[in-house]
């Protein structure tokens, strides 16, 4: 046994439970069984103590069978107005499925939008907490009817990533069509072989999941792969298994080692350095030198306006950026205290010398440390 996978998933209390679409659907439509399933495998987990908030994909799906449409329609309307129909549908039998239990669900339906923006962060997490301590189970999935490529989270996988990041879950359980990552695609070489613990989610891991493809949802392994380094830089722990096989909920916390369980690389984060560095979409660029991309990642140091080399975009004060440094690797991301164009002026100097630029400036920093947060993890 595992003892350092064990120990995470015996101390998890608050799980986030990832559904794709190749486990809820098949090709008449929604697969009534598995919906079931999950439903049932979930309240038992919430019977044993724990909190289960679930990523729900499966509304095209649906919605395609409900209007008798053999493929997703082209056109942008054409597929809201597909996911909306199939929205109600899937609400409704989990509805009908949790009901058998006792149990109350609500729906909550986002864009990234809703994550992107600090107050609309924090209503959301309450709205979850309060959800939560009526033990009701919130089923979220992207607000497919209105969202645009700007506001779109791009996948579940992504979604379910953010969701355990705002309510600093224990544990990210993704479902999916296959036992876990593996070395090839199982589906087409038969001496593919199962990858039990991903320490560090290095280029080779990155390069095996880019060759396993996903079919009907928009994600593959690739996606599930960029979820788990997400919540793994941030200290949460997350496994990929096979959500077609009877009680692999049950299963996994009862210890068995099922799928693939990625090993978290840091202590949790903070919760406003989490929203900072992994929820918001940044507006601009800031180029760094060799000397303050090293004071900024490994020393802790604020970003002043001397190691700043290049500005790209235009932003305003408060803005989340992105710090890269002179080989282009991005290193965090940080609110400013100065607008881009004021920036361009300052960057090269020192901190004394901003009051002959600016007038009355307000901040030595550019970045201050407690407003910024280092993405960069060494392999």
């Amino acid at each position: 046994m595992n003892l350092n996978r064990q120990h995470y998933i015996t101390a998890a209390k608050r799980i986030v439970v990832k559904v794709g679409s190749n486990v809820l659907t098949r090709t008449d439509g929604l697969n009534i069984h598995v919906v079931r399933s999950i439903s049932r495998q979930i309240c038992q987990l919430r019977d044993r103590g724990g909190e289960v908030v679930l990523v729900t994909s499966g509304a095209m799906a649906v919605g395609l069978k409900k209007i008798d449409l053999s493929a997703r329609p082209a056109d942008t309307p054409g597929r809201q107005a597909v996911a909306a129909v199939g929205q109600a549908g899937l609400m409704m039998e989990y509805e009908h499925a949790f009901d058998r239990y006792g149990i109350k669900v609500a729906q909550v339906l986002l864009t990234s939008d809703d994550l992107n923006d600090r107050k609309r962060y924090l209503n959301v997490r309450n709205t979850l907490h309060t959800l939560l301590g009526w033990n009701v189970i919130p089923v979220i999935n992207e607000n497919d009817s209105v969202k645009v490529e700007s506001i779109q989270f791009g996948d579940n996988d992504n979604l379910a990533a953010m969701i355990s990041l705002l309510m600093d879950a224990d544990l990210y359980i993704n479902l999916t069509d296959i036992d876990g990552l593996y070395t090839r695609d199982p589906r087409r070489h038969k001496n593919a072989e199962l990858i039990p613990v991903v320490q560090s989610i290095d280029e080779k891991i990155k390069s095996i999941a880019g060759r396993i493809p996903g079919d009907l949802g928009t994600g593959g392994m690739q996606t599930k792969i960029k979820a788990a380094e997400k919540v793994a830089a941030v200290g949460t722990p997350m496994i990929i298994a096979d959500g077609t096989r009877e009680d692999t909920l049950i299963r996994l916390l009862d210890g068995d080692e099922l799928g693939t369980f990625f090993v978290p690389r840091r202590k949790r984060l903070a919760r406003r350095k989490c929203w900072i560095g992994y929820s918001v979409r940044p507006e601009g660029v800031l180029r760094l030198d060799t000397g303050a991309a090293d004071a900024i990642a490994a020393r802790g140091k604020s970003l002043l306006p001397s190691g700043i080399t290049g500005v790209e975009g235009d932003f305003g004060i408060g803005a989340p950026v992105e710090c890269r440094g002179p080989d282009n690797a991005a290193i965090g991301v940080g609110l400013v205290n100065y607008r881009a164009r004021d920036i361009r002026q300052i960057m090269g100097l020192q901190t004394r010398q901003i009051a002959t630029i600016l007038n009355d400036p307000p901040y030595d920093e550019v970045i201050h440390r407690n407003n910024l947060t280092i993405t960069l993890t060494e392999e």
